[in-house]
């Protein structure tokens, strides 16, 4: 059925009806379209426009189609243009003229507006559930791991120690971050787009406060035409899915590097690994791969969406069509990464003691033997050049700063004394830097409990 055949004396192409039509998508939130509907006609009697015989009926419709097809009863069949006109026609089918009219007061611009972002609302909030479940195996890591002595990196190159809970804390501030920014994206686009008509409103005298009461919105948008041509809050999402790949993306590049023979830092385990055809000894990071690799897809999706809205004029434009598959494919690649990649999170090992002896073997303790000697009276420029030569030396020697003897030390510098190896121990390097967001032990406590009671309050 056509919902707008009346002003066309041919039938469509075939060939156009396929490239217009958009249910094999838009089938996705055949929930909201219904829920919707239901408001909206609610609304309707409740104005006087429809009777509460029309009503009842229209429900009892709507509620009918919705059971058969989550029971599988009601399959969708390419006849039909969109989710709306496939309702509709079954409405019609079954419950005779009161069905017809359903769409009083109303345009399938608005309703799309308002189907998708009833969707896009309930997947919001289905990602945060998700993002919280793996702050919470972030948290659980950091508790774990407060005295877990590691190498900290820049430029890939260890630079100082810290531990796998300060590291992991990193990746919470980020996984935090995205959470708040979907919570952002929720309050701003909780506004309902119902009763803007195709574009200018309609003369029928609608309660739009009260649909976006029912429908649980904060209260109906103030433009109708923005109404149906704002596409900003899936813009904003999808930015926001890109910045959740991002950082997953990042994760999963470390868990690589760590996982390599070079590394040894994790052993990830079986479930979350695959091998080689060909090479018997192969354990590959093939989860961590494929969610580095699916983080281009969601930034295409947002490439293209903004390319999509760029050029369009006011108001609506079928071009906004194409919004749907951009952000489905998104929204569900972005859902499997986070649970794939907590999954295999929650059951990594880590190599505690290749970490240390990682740590201890990179001079990632020279920043520390140059506080050391600031301490004694030295001019920090001139103790970051001392340092300097204490590395060369223990590069020709192939030993570490703390196989120095004291002599040793000594010849270069007589400042030093027989504290300097507790000065620059793996513990004190760490323990002692307990500003609130460094690495030490009292500063991570301190951490760790704002988290629990971040966490404690959803």
């Amino acid at each position: 059925m056509k919902l707008w055949g009346g002003r066309f004396t041919k039938e469509t192409n075939q060939l156009v009806h396929n490239f217009n039509a958009s249910l094999s998508f838009d089938q996705k939130f055949y929930e909201e379209d219904i829920e919707g509907s239901i408001a909206h006609v609610t609304m309707l009697a409740e104005q006087g426009i429809l009777t509460n015989e029309d009503k009842e009926a229209i429900i009892g419709g709507l509620q009918s189609i919705r059971d058969d097809i989550r029971d599988g009863k009601l399959v969708f069949t390419e006849e039909h243009e969109d989710i709306h006109s496939f309702v509709e026609a079954h409405l019609i089918e079954r419950i005779g003229d009161a069905g017809k009219r359903l769409h009083t007061g109303r345009s399938r611009n608005d309703q799309v507006a308002l189907d998708m972002k009833l969707y896009t609302r309930k997947e919001i909030k289905e990602m945060e559930h998700l993002l919280f479940g793996l702050l919470q195996s972030l948290l659980k890591i950091m508790k774990e791991n407060i005295d877990t002595i590691m190498p900290g990196f820049t430029h890939l190159q260890k630079a100082q120690p810290i531990t796998l809970a300060h590291h992991m804390g990193a990746y919470f501030e980020m996984f935090y971050r995205d959470r708040s920014r979907l919570q952002d994206i929720h309050k701003r686009m909780n506004y309902c787009p119902l009763g803007s008509g195709a574009l200018a409103g309609t003369t029928y005298p609608l309660n739009r406060e009260r649909t976006a009461e029912l429908l649980g919105f904060t209260g109906p948008t103030l433009n109708s035409m923005d109404s149906v041509s704002d596409r900003d809050y899936l813009i904003e999402f999808s930015a926001a899915m890109s910045i959740i790949m991002m950082h997953l993306s990042r994760f999963c590049e470390e868990i690589i590097i760590w996982n390599t023979n070079e590394y040894q830092f994790i052993d990830i385990d079986d479930s979350y690994s695959t091998g080689s055809s060909i090479m018997p000894q192969k354990k590959n990071p093939d989860i961590a791969e494929l969610v580095r690799g699916k983080t281009g897809r969601v930034y295409g999706s947002l490439i293209s969406l903004l390319t999509t809205m760029k050029g369009l004029s006011l108001a609506y434009n079928k071009d906004m069509q194409e919004d749907k598959e951009f952000v489905f494919d998104a929204i569900d690649t972005t859902k499997g990464c986070i649970v794939l990649f907590n999954g295999m999170l929650d059951t990594i090992t880590f190599r505690k003691d290749r970490m240390r002896a990682s740590a201890e073997g990179g001079f990632t303790n020279a920043t520390d033997a140059a506080d050391y000697l600031v301490n004694h009276g030295v001019p920090f420029r001139d103790a970051h050049g001392i340092v300097g030569q204490l590395v060369l030396y223990c590069i020709d020697k192939n030993i570490s700063l703390g196989q120095m003897s004291l002599e040793e030390y000594k010849a270069i510098s007589p400042v030093f004394e027989e504290d300097i190896y507790d000065a620059i121990s793996m513990e004190t390097c760490v323990a002692k830097r307990n500003t609130i967001g460094a690495p030490g032990p009292q500063a991570m406590k301190e951490v760790i409990a704002k988290y629990e009671a971040y966490l404690a309050e959803e």
